[in-house]
C-alpha cells in the first residue's frame, strides 16, 4: 500500500513538472515572438498606412502591446494626421482627396490578426480594429478635379503596397463614442461643426488586385455603418435645445432612420418673447419616424451634398406661438424669411426628391394684447407630399418649384385640402396657395376669431371655403369664396372687471341687422366672392400672413368690409346724437317740471 501511494506521488510529480515546463517553454516562446513582432508590426503599421495613402497619412504612438496566442496588439497614444506639404503636391497632380482627417485618440486596439499568414502569405488580415473615443476632424475643401469621381481612391492603394503584400483585409474598423468635427473651408468664415458619442462601423475593408474596381465597394468597404444616440444641441441664440434620440444609418441601401427630432424651446410660451425681449415666434417641434432613402453617401462625405430619393415623416407636431402683447422688434425684418427662401440659405446642398407627411398636427396660436387672451388655430392630422425640396442652383434650373399637396383637419373636423407652390429661383420670394375647405360648424372658429377678431360666432354651418393666392415678400393677393347659411355673430369687447370677453349688445344687434350676411349665396341666389389684396408688413411672418389674408376674406364674405363698417359706425353715430337728443329734451322736461312745482309751491304760500 505504500508502495502505491509513492509510486502516485512520483507520477503526479513528473506530470506536474512536465506541465510546468512546457507552459514555460511556450510562455517563453510567445514572449520571444511577441517581442520580435512588435518592431516587424510597428513597422508594419506605419509603411502600410502611408504607403496606402499615397504617402499622404503618418501615424505615431507611444507604445505598442501584442499577444501573439490571441492575434491582438494594442498602441497607445495614437495619432493619424496628414502631411500638409504632401498635400499641396497632391492638390497639383491632381490627386488629392476633397477631405483631410486628424484622428487622436488613447487607445487603438488590434484584435485577431494572423501573423503566421503575413509571414507565409504576404497576407495581413485582421478582425477587427478599435478605435476608442477618438476625436476625429474632417477638413472639407472641394477641388474641382474631384467633381463626379466615382466612390473609390483615386489611385489603387495596391499599387503602393504591392511590393510587400499580396492582401490587406480588415473585417470590422469600430469608432465608438466618438468626437466629430467638421471644418468648412469652401466659405469665406470657417464654419465649424461638432457632434459627440458616435459610433461609426466600416465594413470589410479589403486591398489586394482586384477590389479597387470592385463596384460594389465605397472607398474599398463593403459597408459603412453609423449610429447616434441621443445627441443633444444648444442654440447659439440659447433659445432652443436640439435633440435627436436613435439615428441609424446603412450605406448599401442608402437608409437613414430617426426615431425622435425635436427643437425644443427652453422658455414657456409667456417667458419665451420675455427673455428674447420682443414678440418673437416660439417655435416647439417633435417629429417621430423619420426615415430617408437612397441618400448618396459619397457625395456627402466629398461635398457635404446631401441628397435622397425619399423621406418620410409620420406621428410629429409644429407649434408656433407669439406674444403679441410684447413690444416688436425695433426695425424687424422678416423680408426673405419665407420656408422656402430658409430652405435656399441653409448653410449645406440638399435635395430631396420627394417628402412623405403623415399624421402631423400643426398649430399657430396668438396672444392678443386688446383681448388679453390666446387665440389658436390648429390643423390636425395632416398628411401629403413635398416634392423638389432643393437649393442646389444646377437642380432649380431646370425645376425651380417646390410643391406642397396636403391634406388636414381644421381645428380637428373640417376637411382641408391645400396645395403650395414655391418659386425657389425667384428672387422675391414667389409662391401660391390655394385650398378647399369643406363642412364643418362655423363656431369651432370662436378659438380664433374671439380672441384675435372679438367676434363670436354663435351659429353657422360652412358648406365650402374656397381660397386662391398669389405672394411674395411685399404681400399677397386673391381671392376668397365662402359658402355658408344661418350665420349669426355677436362683437365681443374686453371687460377690466371681469376675467372674460363680453358681448356688444347694441353693436352685435346693428352687426346682424344691417352689416351681416346670414347666408351665402343670398336670398336672390347671388354668390359674393371677397377679393383680397394684403399688403405684408415687414415684420409679418409667413403663418401670421396667410392667416391674415383668409381671416379678411371671410370678413369680406360675410359682410364685414370697410364699407360696412363705415357705415355701422354712422349708423352708431345717429343712434348717439338720437339719444343725445333724447335724454336734453328729457333733462329739458325735467326742468320745466321742476320750476312748475316749486312755482305752485310757492303760490300756496
Amino acid at each position: 500500500m505504500p508502495d502505491t501511494k509513492k509510486r502516485r506521488y512520483k507520477i503526479l510529480k513528473w506530470t506536474t513538472g512536465i506541465l510546468v515546463s512546457l507552459f514555460l517553454i511556450l510562455g517563453g516562446i510567445a514572449w520571444l515572438l511577441n517581442v520580435k513582432s512588435r518592431p516587424i508590426l510597428t513597422d508594419r503599421i506605419k509603411t502600410l498606412l502611408y504607403k496606402s495613402t499615397d504617402s499622404l497619412y503618418t501615424i505615431s504612438f507611444t507604445k505598442v502591446s501584442t499577444n501573439i496566442l490571441t492575434g491582438s496588439a494594442t498602441l497607445q497614444n495614437v495619432k493619424i494626421s496628414a502631411d500638409t506639404n504632401r498635400y499641396k503636391k497632391l492638390v497639383s497632380l491632381k490627386r488629392a482627396p476633397n477631405n483631410l482627417y486628424t484622428v487622436t485618440l488613447k487607445k487603438l486596439v488590434v484584435k485577431n490578426f494572423h501573423p503566421l499568414t503575413l509571414y507565409r502569405e504576404k497576407k495581413l488580415q485582421i478582425g477587427e480594429i478599435l478605435f476608442d473615443k477618438p476625436e476625429v476632424y474632417m477638413v472639407n475643401r472641394q477641388l474641382d478635379f474631384n467633381e463626379n469621381r466615382a466612390p473609390r481612391p483615386i489611385q489603387s492603394p495596391y499599387t503602393f503596397i504591392s511590393k510587400s503584400l499580396k492582401e490587406f483585409s480588415i473585417k470590422k474598423i469600430l469608432f465608438r463614442d466618438a468626437s466629430f468635427n467638421y471644418v468648412n473651408k469652401n466659405v469665406n468664415q470657417f464654419k465649424v461643426f461638432s457632434i459627440d458619442d458616435l459610433n461609426i462601423t466600416l465594413v470589410d475593408l479589403l486591398v489586394d488586385s482586384t477590389s479597387w474596381e470592385d463596384s460594389s465597394r465605397l472607398y474599398l468597404l463593403k459597408d459603412v455603418l453609423i449610429n447616434l444616440k441621443n445627441y443633444s444641441y444648444k442654440t447659439p441664440d440659447s433659445m432652443y435645445n436640439i435633440k435627436l434620440d436613435q439615428l441609424d444609418f446603412k450605406a448599401s441601401t442608402g437608409l437613414l432612420n430617426v426615431s425622435k427630432f425635436a427643437l425644443e424651446p427652453r422658455y414657456d410660451e409667456m417667458k419665451f418673447g420675455e427673455v428674447a425681449g420682443f414678440a418673437r415666434d416660439r417655435f416647439n417641434i417633435a417629429m417621430n419616424n423619420i426615415s430617408l432613402k437612397g441618400i448618396n453617401l459619397p457625395l456627402y462625405i466629398s461635398k457635404q451634398e446631401l441628397r435622397a430619393k425619399e423621406m418620410a415623416i409620420a406621428n410629429g407636431f409644429v407649434a408656433v406661438f407669439n406674444n403679441n402683447s410684447l413690444p416688436k422688434k425695433e426695425k424687424e425684418n422678416r423680408i426673405g424669411k419665407y420656408p422656402h427662401q430658409l430652405l435656399q440659405k441653409l448653410g449645406a446642398p440638399i435635395l430631396i426628391d420627394k417628402i412623405r407627411l403623415k399624421d402631423i398636427n400643426i398649430n399657430y396660436a396668438l396672444y392678443n394684447k386688446e383681448s388679453e387672451q390666446r387665440g389658436k388655430i390648429s390643423f390636425e392630422h395632416t398628411s401629403g407630399t413635398v416634392s423638389n425640396a432643393t437649393n442646389i442652383e444646377k437642380v432649380k434650373a431646370t425645376k425651380p418649384v417646390m410643391e406642397a399637396n396636403l391634406t388636414t383637419y381644421l381645428m380637428g373636423q373640417g376637411k382641408l385640402d391645400v396645395d403650395f407652390k414655391f418659386n425657389l429661383a425667384a428672387n422675391t420670394g414667389d409662391f401660391s396657395y390655394r385650398g378647399e375647405l369643406q363642412n364643418f360648424n362655423a363656431r369651432v372658429l370662436n378659438q380664433i376669431t374671439k380672441p384675435l377678431g372679438l367676434v363670436r360666432i354663435n351659429r353657422g354651418n360652412v358648406d365650402k371655403l374656397q381660397f386662391d393666392f398669389k405672394a411674395d415678400d411685399f404681400g399677397s393677393k386673391g381671392t376668397v369664396n365662402f359658402s355658408y347659411f344661418d350665420l349669426s355673430v355677436a362683437l365681443m369687447k374686453n371687460d377690466p372687471t371681469k376675467d372674460h370677453l363680453v358681448k356688444r349688445g347694441l353693436i352685435s344687434f346693428l352687426a346682424n341687422a344691417l352689416i351681416i350676411n346670414s347666408e351665402n349665396p343670398g336670398p336672390d341666389g347671388k354668390f359674393l366672392s371677397a377679393k383680397v389684396n394684403y399688403v405684408r408688413p415687414e415684420n409679418t411672418s409667413f403663418f401670421n400672413m396667410i392667416w391674415k389674408t383668409l381671416f379678411i376674406g371671410v370678413k369680406y364674405s360675410v359682410g364685414i368690409t370697410e364699407e360696412k363698417q363705415t357705415e355701422i359706425k354712422e349708423h352708431i353715430a345717429k343712434f348717439k346724437a338720437m339719444r343725445d337728443s333724447h335724454n336734453l329734451r328729457k333733462k329739458k322736461r325735467l326742468e320745466r317740471r321742476q320750476r312748475k312745482e316749486l312755482k305752485e309751491k310757492k303760490e300756496r304760500r
